[in-house]
């Protein structure tokens, strides 16, 4: 909650991911509070009205888990919104005069794109849910210190520049310093 709060304003791109880790715990731990409370609250040095508040957090997230049926894999609704979103910047960026650093950086991540939309077996929604899709897979495969090839890295570093300037310019957008 405390993360998620900080990383939501601060970088969107980073709160997605984020969140998804959080869905992924949730579901290690059997959407069972007293385990999460255990393995995660209880760590975090905070008065017990945050730890209270934390958990109040986590209990709001497994209901919203439970209602939308994603107790087994996907992701919450308001998350799936915040891509959304996140794609009609996306679209605006590209049609702007005013961003073709943004479309050149497009630009040199579509073929990476373009490869992770045929992959998901046309799961994916549109072009950034793919690139976030990508994101998550690679520090997945990080964490599990697994291998990847040099081509998939170049791909995905392109598309990590891409999804960073967007959630930049988004926040700026946000924040009224630009105007797309």
């Amino acid at each position: 909650m405390i993360i998620a709060r900080e990383k939501k304003k601060e970088n969107i791109a980073e709160y997605i991911l984020y969140m998804w880790q959080i869905e992924h715990i949730i579901r290690v731990l059997n959407l069972d509070i007293e385990k999460i409370y255990q393995n995660i609250i209880i760590k975090f040095d905070q008065p017990d009205s945050v730890k209270n508040e934390m958990k109040s957090w986590y209990l709001g997230l497994i209901s919203m888990m439970k209602e939308e049926n994603k107790t087994e894999k996907g992701h919450l609704q308001i998350l799936q919104n915040t891509i959304n979103d996140l794609y009609n910047f996306h679209l605006q960026m590209l049609n702007s005069d005013n961003e073709q650093n943004y479309v050149d950086t497009y630009n040199l991540s579509k073929p990476g794109i373009d490869d992770l939309v045929l992959k998901s077996n046309q799961t994916v929604q549109n072009e950034i849910e793919a690139c976030f899709n990508g994101l998550y897979g690679l520090l997945m495969f990080r964490m599990q210190n697994k291998t990847i090839s040099p081509e998939t890295a170049g791909a995905m570093n392109h598309i990590s520049r891409l999804i960073a300037l967007l959630s930049k310019r988004y926040k700026q957008f946000e924040n009224g310093e630009i105007e797309i």
